[in-house]
């Protein structure tokens, strides 16, 4: 099946008894069942169903094999938030003593995650990304697993996914993908050579920021060494799929990080979307980006589907349908920045990006605001910049408000040259 065919069909069982198009809503805590020799073979994984929903939930199971099949995966777990899938993507693995390698290039979050994650013993080692050489040298025995976004948040530099994975599997090491800005419609990771996927399916996956969601899907080719990865030793019989396996068993199911079925059910009415939002979204924020970098040679534009940008050919290459939905602009002061966001009428500023609307957000005061100095220059935050996450408006309408917000800047920066 084609892309927007997928969406709609693929990973869906049609065999609701009642006819319905969609997966109900099982909104209960427990499911019953008729016998105790039943209810123990589902404990003891000797039998297929359902118990509690914080352990699995049917229209939760059919929001993950949904994704499976859009992302190309063997299986996927579905987690409270994208911060949550993260977390147990990487705990799942991790333990005292071990190292992650990171692109520096990363959503604040991720990196206030990786803060969290030293009073467990585990460090995390930044590097510039697609720095072959740095990330190399990063490498050592005590490392564990390669982690990149797919576009960095919000430095929008783009992670070349099959040479990180061949640097990854030289070193036998498991490659992490976060592809929330890029989404399958871009790329699908796994097929690049990537292991697990993580996106935040809060963002273009739902489409709507009406549901808090976060989901991993595992690739299941990743040969998994036990004597590097003892806690999965145990769960050898279920061969590349032994990374699921524990995390389903154990971190996932012990620490309660489940997705609502209420919010499961709004995501997959969005996913069904996904082709056609991520289509104008994508050709919005071309447009959007080129018009303002033409329009105003003293504002800095940062996008990559603009051929100046160091990441333009990568993307070019790798990426599919256009070159995301995300732009950044430095306008030469925090003043300035501040000045032009309080001056748009049409776009919202909150935290989010992927909605149908467009977002607007000052990095550097929110989002990053917990990152040192260093990570946020490494990360392409500066107090200049501003994230523009392009919704589906009609193009003019939003030429029309950065033209007259720009034009508010100025005259409230007094006709000074930045």
């Amino acid at each position: 099946m084609r892309f927007n065919t997928s969406l709609i069909h693929g990973g869906v069982k049609r065999d609701d008894k009642m006819g319905a198009t969609h997966v109900p809503i099982y909104q209960v805590s427990a499911f019953e069942h008729t016998s105790a020799e039943e209810l123990e073979k589902i404990f003891g994984n000797k039998a297929a169903g359902f118990t509690y929903t914080r352990l699995g939930n049917p229209t939760v199971q059919a929001f993950e094999a949904r994704i499976t099949a859009l992302e190309g995966g063997k299986a996927s777990i579905a987690c409270a938030s994208g911060m949550a899938a993260l977390t147990n993507a990487f705990l799942n693995i991790l333990r005292a003593g071990d190292e992650i390698v990171t692109s520096a290039s990363l959503y604040g979050g991720s990196i206030d995650l990786f803060r969290d994650f030293e009073a467990f013993g585990i460090k995390t080692v930044y590097v510039e990304n697609n720095n072959w050489d740095t990330f190399e040298a990063a490498i050592n025995e005590h490392t564990r697993l390669i982690f990149a976004e797919t576009i960095g948040n919000p430095g929008l530099d783009v992670t070349d996914i099959r040479k990180l994975s061949e640097l990854a599997h030289a070193h036998g090491l498991p490659l992490i993908i976060d592809n929330t800005a890029a989404t399958a419609y871009l790329v699908r990771p796994i097929e690049l050579g990537a292991d697990i996927v993580v996106n935040s399916s809060s963002k273009y996956i739902n489409g709507s920021s009406n549901a808090i969601s976060g989901i991993l899907t595992d690739g299941g080719k990743f040969r998994w060494d036990f004597e590097k990865y003892p806690g999965l030793k145990e769960y050898a019989k279920f061969g590349t799929l032994a990374y699921t396996a524990k995390l389903r068993s154990g971190l996932f199911r012990n620490t309660g990080a489940c997705l609502s079925p209420q919010n499961a059910f709004l995501n997959q009415i969005g996913l069904e979307t996904l082709g056609l939002r991520m289509q104008r979204e994508c050709d919005n924020a071309a447009a959007l980006s080129s018009w303002i970098r033409t329009s105003y040679p003293e504002i800095t534009v940062n996008y990559p589907g603009l051929t100046e940008s160091p990441w333009h050919v990568i993307a070019k290459e790798q990426f599919h349908g256009g070159y995301g939905a995300i732009f950044t602009l430095r306008t030469g002061s925090k003043e300035n920045a501040f000045r032009l966001l309080n001056a748009l009428k049409l776009p919202y500023q909150l935290s989010n990006i992927g909605d149908t609307r467009t977002l607007v957000i000052h990095p550097a005061s929110t989002i990053s605001l917990h990152s040192t100095q260093k990570q946020r220059e490494d990360a392409g935050v500066f107090d200049d910049l501003i994230r523009v996450s392009v919704g589906i408006e009609d193009i003019e309408d939003l030429k029309e408000d950065f033209e007259q917000a720009v034009k508010q800047m100025k005259e409230e920066n007094y006709g000074r040259e930045y």
